[in-house]
């Protein structure tokens, strides 16, 4: 925002009335009356919901449980910068079946891609963001398989945010589900690898891919920020 020439300010639940037992709508109805737009990150998608349905101003979901669409917007970014349209192109998503996994489901409809996804049993995405992308998407229970043909490999840690005490089990979970130098040469010749990060080398990915030429997660780091200014600008202009 200081890079367009505005201001911004961060608030956690504890600078604002939410953490005093504050109503989410009342929050909203306040704090859109001083600003021009709100970004939130929080765990239940409800409440970013909630939230826009009485603000005054834009919401953007910055992240939730259910979604991810600003890391989304950045990868999709970086992959059209070393690759071009990713229309028709097949992307293989590699672990839990979580909120990065939903936003691309959401992305393999909207610019026509296929995405394989590649997770243990009790690990799948949710049914209800799967089912309008049937067409688009595909269950594999094997990753190697998975990962043949592909264009685009990403995976995500083993446990996100507010699952740190399920770590031991995820890990036993995910065990065989680890994007190696042998998974990415199932993928096509010129495939990219892509993290939205923090990544933990030696869990879901090997420090030989992450840091190989394959991947661009440092330019998906950087477009993080590109994409979300180009984001601002357009709903506020």
């Amino acid at each position: 925002m200081a890079q367009l020439g505005g201001a911004a300010m961060f608030l956690s639940p504890r600078d604002t009335q939410l953490g005093r037992g504050e109503p989410i709508e009342d929050t909203a109805r306040v704090l859109s009356r001083m600003v021009d737009g709100v970004m939130i990150r929080t765990f239940d998608h409800a409440d970013v919901e909630m939230f826009a349905a009485h603000s005054r101003v834009l919401v953007i979901n910055g992240l939730t449980d259910l979604c991810h669409p600003c890391q989304l917007l950045a990868d999709m970014q970086t992959y059209f910068e070393h690759r071009g349209d990713i229309r028709g192109r097949t992307v293989t998503w590699v672990g839990d079946g979580n909120n990065m996994c939903h936003s691309y489901i959401n992305s393999a409809r909207l610019l026509d891609f296929k995405l394989h996804i590649a997770c243990p049993e009790s690990f799948d995405p949710d049914a209800d963001v799967l089912s309008p992308a049937s067409d688009r998407c595909e269950i594999f229970r094997d990753p190697m398989e998975a990962a043949k043909g592909a264009d685009l490999i990403v995976t995500d840690v083993w446990a996100s945010m507010g699952q740190e005490e399920e770590q031991k089990q995820r890990e036993a979970a995910f065990a065989g589900y680890q994007v190696t130098s042998d998974m990415m040469a199932q993928a096509n010749r010129n495939a990219l690898f892509m993290h939205c990060l923090p990544a933990h080398r030696g869990e879901e990915v090997t420090a030989e891919v992450i840091d190989g030429p394959a991947s661009v997660v440092w330019d998906e780091a950087e477009n993080r920020m590109h994409a979300q200014k180009a984001l601002m600008e357009f709903l506020l202009t």
